[in-house]
């Protein structure tokens, strides 16, 4: 029998990613989901993928990100929680806003006809002691917001730098205490409760490089050959230390520079949309070769099911600032 493998997606918006760089045309909402939605579900019927979609609140208040949510969850999709605003920075959140913030995409989900979400992600890797607290007390099953790579630090300095003035973060992709976070599942200890999962976004074991799908689309514009090499080793190696991967796509592994303007600044989007889809397909294919693909929900409860014993204290991650 193979190991358990899931594959999530971030339905991160442009006008998400706009508003994370800074610029002030995110304010009218543009949109590329009408675009990038119908793609991914014909890549994941082709492969006979059942995944998890992180949706954002305020598109799924608005008529394309319900529907989008609509059909996700009709083609048997799970819909799990991406916050409200999309904004990378929640640990600067008050308890109520953090609140707010689950509780507005929640409902949104549900009155786009899915059901209520049991799994979080925080925009860029975004996580706090409290909102792990919140999500406990909502019953939620998950988290998959940590990112255990030493890279990181150096990417939020990158992005720092090239963003306009005012959008800088000091928790974009995750904290310090990250990056010797395990690579695996483990819970979480939340005062006197550990039955919150973490399911982290997988990175390469070992080397704690990053393996999703928006990475491997930057190399595929260097080299498509360095971009398929680098992945089987990634499998290899998780493979050899027993690690189940979790990988994380975005609708921007299916589209280009030419369909979603703004964004010439996001890695990879120089390299044409079909050959970015045509790399998203042998990613899964290759995946599953390896292992049995799951969504995130599934994959968490295989963990339990298994004995799930490593705990980590939430107290360890970084509070408000």
């Amino acid at each position: 029998m193979k190991p358990t493998a899931s594959v999530s997606l971030d339905l991160d918006n442009l006008w998400a990613y706009l508003k994370t760089h800074g610029d002030q045309d995110w304010v009218d909402y543009p949109s590329f989901l009408p675009t990038a939605v119908p793609r991914l579900l014909e890549v994941f019927g082709e492969h006979r993928l059942t995944t998890t979609v992180f949706a954002v609140g305020a598109d799924v208040e608005r008529e394309d990100g319900a529907k989008a949510v609509a059909a996700i969850s009709a083609a048997g999709h799970e819909v799990a929680n991406h916050s409200w605003g999309h904004e990378p920075w929640l640990h600067r959140y008050s308890r109520a806003r953090l609140e707010s913030e689950l509780v507005r995409t929640e409902e949104a989900i549900v009155a786009a006809g899915a059901p209520k979400p049991i799994g979080f992600r925080g925009p860029g890797y975004s996580v706090t002691p409290e909102l792990l607290a919140l999500l406990v007390e909502r019953g939620y099953s998950y988290d998959a917001s940590t990112w255990p790579t030493w890279i990181g630090p150096i990417a939020r300095a990158y992005h720092n730098r090239s963003v306009a003035e005012g959008a800088a973060s000091d928790e974009l992709f995750g904290g310090v205490s990250r990056v010797l976070a395990p690579v695996g599942a483990y819970r979480w200890r939340v005062g006197a409760s550990a039955s919150l999962v973490e399911l982290p976004v997988t990175t390469m074991p070992l080397l704690r490089t990053p393996i999703h799908a928006s990475y491997l689309q930057q190399l595929n514009q260097a080299s498509p050959k360095l971009a398929r090499a680098y992945f089987r080793t990634a499998l290899r190696l998780c493979l050899l230390r027993g690690v189940g991967p979790s990988l994380l796509l975005h609708p921007t592994d299916v589209l280009d520079a030419t369909e979603a303007p703004g964004m010439e600044f996001f890695p990879g989007m120089a390299v044409p949309s079909a050959r970015k889809t045509d790399l998203l397909g042998w990613v899964l294919g290759e995946l599953r070769r390896h292992f049995e693909l799951v969504g995130t929900a599934e994959h968490v409860a295989r963990a339990r099911a298994a004995g799930l014993n490593r705990e980590r204290d939430a107290r360890r991650l970084e509070s408000r600032g």
